[in-house]
C-alpha cells in the first residue's frame, strides 16, 4: 500500500518535495535525480536488483552498466582474452573494412517498453537477462545499457564507474545533483587506490628511462625529462 510516512500518501508537494525537484537550467521541465547505486561486485548488483523485485519500485526504469567482460555478445570479440574493448573500438571504427553487426542493433533494446514486453521484464531486471535478450534479437547489450541510463531512475554500476573520473567521462556519467548510494562503503578505500594506480614492470621502467637518456642528451626539453628520468633511475 501507499506509505505514509511521506508526502506522496497525501498526493501534495511538500516544500521539501518542491526543493528536491529542481528547473532546468535552459527549460522549464522539472530536473529529477538519479539514483546512483554502487557496489564492489557484479554479484552484489544481482543480488540488489534481485531485491528491488521484491519492492513496490520493481517497475521503475533502470539500467545496470557494467564492461564489455560481460555484456559484450559478439561471437568473435566475446571470445577474445583481454584486448575486448581495442577489438570493440576497431569494429565501431569500420577497421578491416568491418562493423559490427550488433550496435546496428541497439535501438531495439534501447526503448524500455520494447525490453519490457520483449522478455518481460516489468519488473527489475539483471544484467544477466540483457545479455540474453540482446542474442535474441541480435542487439548489443553493452550500449544498450547505456542508452537506457537516459530515461532510467536507478542505474545500478561497480564502484569504479563512480569514482574513477577517466569513466565517468567516457560513460558519461554526470553526478551533479543526483542521488549516489554506495553499498558497503567500507570497501571505498581500497576501490579509490585502484583507480589512481598503474601496474610497471621493470623492462617497461628500462625502456622509459633509454627513451628519456635520448631526449635529455639530445637537448630535449632537458628541464622537463630529467626530473622523469631520475624517477625512472630511482624506481629500476
Amino acid at each position: 500500500g501507499p506509505c505514509t510516512e511521506c508526502s506522496c500518501s497525501s498526493g501534495k508537494e511538500t516544500d521539501k518535495d518542491a526543493s528536491n525537484t529542481r528547473k532546468k537550467e535552459n527549460g522549464d521541465r522539472s530536473f529529477i535525480p538519479k539514483i546512483f547505486f554502487g557496489t564492489r561486485t557484479h554479484k552484489q548488483i544481482s543480488q540488489v536488483t534481485r531485491e528491488l523485485k521484491r519492492t513496490a519500485y520493481s517497475s521503475v526504469p533502470m539500467t545496470i552498466l557494467s564492461s564489455r567482460d560481460y555484456t559484450c555478445i559478439h561471437p568473435v570479440v566475446s571470445s577474445s582474452g583481454s584486448n575486448r574493448n581495442e577489438m570493440c573500438v576497431e569494429l565501431l571504427e569500420g577497421k578491416h573494412g568491418k562493423s559490427c553487426l550488433y550496435y546496428h542493433g541497439v535501438h531495439k533494446l534501447s526503448e524500455h517498453h520494447a525490453l519490457q514486453s520483449a522478455h518481460r521484464m516489468c519488473q527489475a531486471w539483471d544484467i544477466e537477462d540483457l545479455v540474453s535478450l540482446g542474442k535474441k534479437l541480435r542487439a548489443c547489450a553493452y550500449f544498450a545499457a547505456r542508452e537506457l541510463m537516459v530515461g532510467a531512475d536507478i542505474v545500478f554500476c561497480p564502484y569504479n564507474y563512480l569514482l574513477d573520473p577517466q569513466i565517468r567521462e567516457s560513460m558519461e556519467i554526470n553526478l551533479k545533483g543526483q542521488v549516489v548510494i554506495l553499498d558497503e562503503a567500507h570497501n571505498i578505500e581500497d576501490s579509490a587506490r585502484e583507480s589512481v594506480s598503474y601496474d610497471v614492470t621493470e623492462s617497461q621502467l628500462r625502456a622509459a628511462r633509454e627513451e628519456l637518456d635520448f631526449m635529455v642528451n639530445n637537448n630535449i626539453r632537458q628541464k622537463d625529462h630529467e626530473p622523469l628520468r631520475a624517477v625512472c633511475c630511482s624506481l629500476t
